[in-house]
């Protein structure tokens, strides 16, 4: 059974091969479902697929990493705050030893949100630095600035 389009609208339809080594279409079945093609199959678009999508773009964000220096020019042209300052809101002497001494910062680790929240940054401005190694501006009413 394979999806094909017919008169705009998707449809399954069953494929019988033919001696000839071509294909027979056996009929056509009308679908309410609303499909999608990942990779390279149609799916079903419903709310488990929706899910699935915002995992992976999760993951992917959490995979997304920083050098020491995007970070702080980043911070710096923000909020003019120096590698110095952030380091002196630092009291845990772990979480200093694993931010001083990071080549590379992970989006994903909770490192960053914590540092982030401390600096008073959101999660979606995190994210927003970790994929255009910028940061936004904030709008008075807490929005991003686009």
């Amino acid at each position: 059974m394979f999806l094909g389009y017919q008169n705009n609208k998707i449809k399954f339809y069953v494929e019988q091969p033919l001696e000839s080594g071509l294909y027979n279409v056996e009929r056509w079945e009308e679908t309410q479902d609303e499909y999608i093609l990942d990779g390279d199959e149609y799916v079903i678009k419903d709310e488990n697929w929706e899910q699935k999508q915002i995992q992976k773009e999760r993951e992917r964000i959490s995979q997304l990493a920083l050098t020491k220096r995007e970070v702080f020019l980043a911070l710096y042209n923000d909020k003019g705050i120096t590698p110095e300052q952030i380091k002196a809101q630092i009291t845990d002497p772990e979480v200093l030893i694993e931010f001083e001494y990071a080549n590379e910062y992970f989006r994903g680790n909770p490192l960053i949100d914590a540092i982030g929240q401390t600096l008073g940054y959101s999660s979606e401005e995190l994210d927003y630095l970790f994929e255009h190694k910028t940061l936004r501006k904030v709008q008075d009413n807490g929005s991003l600035v686009q």
